[in-house]
């Protein structure tokens, strides 16, 4: 029994059932990957803003296809207890297999978002998308992202469903739109003549070419979030005040604390392009001359790696001591000799860092604390940097912390090839999203309805 030719037929048919959405604030969020397909036909056909939510099923390890939980963007977990008791899954087995999966989705979320900022959906209508609801768990996931990002309504789409499945889902969504819901329903793909997945360069050309915006001057409430302006601050601490840039999106995933290297400052081109693209991320970045300008002017101050540490540990305490900080996990990002003193920070005890990056960094500088380090450690070089990358590897071996080590390949000590620091970026943003909001006390867990 089949309904429709492909994902574009079907989207085609389901904004037929979907004309009395026209003309209200909405925003219509296809499911990565094979919603959005659907999703595209169904925005062009109401006129409405295009987005996309990342959420990913949690399968049984034994059956992959039967859904124990879901997890979507913004720290959203689902538990389906019954399918958990069922197939005898530990509380253990649980927790290992939500965390591999989260890594996987911050990986995509990365990749996601910094190409596509979420789009604003506080007091709009949500129009959650897919290509067919089988158990329903991904869409669940979308509905509670969309509703932790104050969506005034939520309602899901798709164009087959099985019979009942309002039902199942409950009070996920506000309401539920299908075009069939067959009696017999074993799978989604059973009812395309064409089901084969979407790719990801498809996925990402139907964004880049039909994430636009609705033809009608859009209302204030209906633009995408403005990035948030840095804020020039003094950091005054033992006697001593530094200029600082701080940069706090709305509802931050995090702090990342940045230390630049020898000759650089907070104005830095290459740190402010990664904080620009961690902010885009939802994380919250501070970036501080660790030295005032009459420090600079003595070349052993800028090598001074326990002092730069030092500063690094007191600019942290200053930030966590601000209102809109408060409560956030911290990360270091160093470039540099800084890397060599965010390191040395990092290692001492009761340091409270989440999460360490380093870019083209000098991590031997940090000498005899690096086998102190005790939070998840990414190292970036350039392929094109050999005497740096060595010095990487041997420092590598030294770290007895969970560590990685990537190679930008072609790129030299600067990243100022063509796409080098684009990726550390990506790097970077995928590590800390891991490693910071995976550590927020108030990620939204739930149990699915049944």
């Amino acid at each position: 029994m089949v309904f429709f030719q492909d994902r574009v037929d079907a989207g085609r048919s389901l904004a037929r059932k979907l004309k009395h959405l026209r003309g209200s604030d909405l925003v219509v969020l296809g499911l990565w990957r094979g919603g959005v397909p659907v999703a595209f036909e169904v925005a062009r056909s109401l006129d409405a803003a295009l987005d996309v939510i990342v959420v990913h099923k949690l399968g049984v390890p034994f059956q992959p296809e039967l859904a124990m939980g879901a997890l979507g963007e913004d720290g959203v977990r689902l538990v389906d207890r019954e399918m958990v008791a069922a197939a005898h899954i530990s509380e253990e087995e649980l927790a290992d297999a939500f965390q591999h999966e989260q890594l996987d989705l911050d990986r995509q979320a990365v990749r996601v978002r910094s190409r596509w900022p979420a789009t604003e959906l506080d007091g709009r209508v949500a129009l959650i998308v897919d290509d067919g609801i089988a158990t329903g768990a991904s869409a669940r996931a979308a509905c509670a992202v969309a509703r932790a990002r104050g969506a005034a309504r939520v309602v899901l789409a798709a164009p087959v469903a099985p019979q009942g499945w309002e039902r199942r889902l409950g009070a996920s969504a506000d309401e539920y739109v299908a075009v069939v819901t067959p009696d017999a329903f074993s799978a989604v793909g059973q009812f395309y003549r064409d089901f084969s997945p979407s790719s990801v360069e498809e996925v990402e050309t139907l964004l880049r070419h039909g994430a636009y915006r609705p033809s009608h001057p859009p209302t204030v409430q209906q633009r995408s979030p403005r990035p948030p302006t840095p804020e020039e601050v003094d950091v005054s601490v033992a006697a001593v005040t530094m200029r600082g840039l701080l940069t706090v999106p709305e509802n931050p995933a995090g702090l990342v604390v940045f230390a630049h290297g020898s000759g650089s400052s907070r104005h830095s081109p290459r740190n402010r392009a990664v904080a620009g693209a961690l902010g885009r991320l939802g994380l919250a970045t501070l970036l501080v001359d660790l030295l005032t300008g009459e420090e600079e002017r003595h070349r052993t101050n800028v090598f001074d790696i326990p002092l730069i540490a030092d500063r690094l540990v007191e600019v942290t305490r200053w930030a966590a001591a601000r209102p809109e900080l408060r409560g956030l996990s911290v990360g270091f990002f160093g470039a540099s000799t800084g890397a060599g003193a965010a390191l040395w920070a990092a290692g001492r005890p009761g340091a409270g860092v989440a999460a360490v990056v380093s870019r083209g960094g000098r991590p031997d500088l940090a000498g005899p604390h690096l086998a102190h380090v005790v939070a998840p450690t990414l190292l970036i070089v350039g392929g094109a940097d050999p005497e740096v990358l060595e010095l990487n590897r041997e420092a590598l071996a030294r770290l007895h912390c969970e560590k990685r080590l990537e190679v930008v390949r072609g790129a030299g000590h600067l990243f100022e090839e063509a796409g080098a620091l684009e990726q550390v970026a990506t790097l970077a943003g995928e590590w800390f999203l891991h490693h910071l909001a995976g550590r927020r006390p108030d990620h939204a867990v739930g149990e699915l309805a049944h």
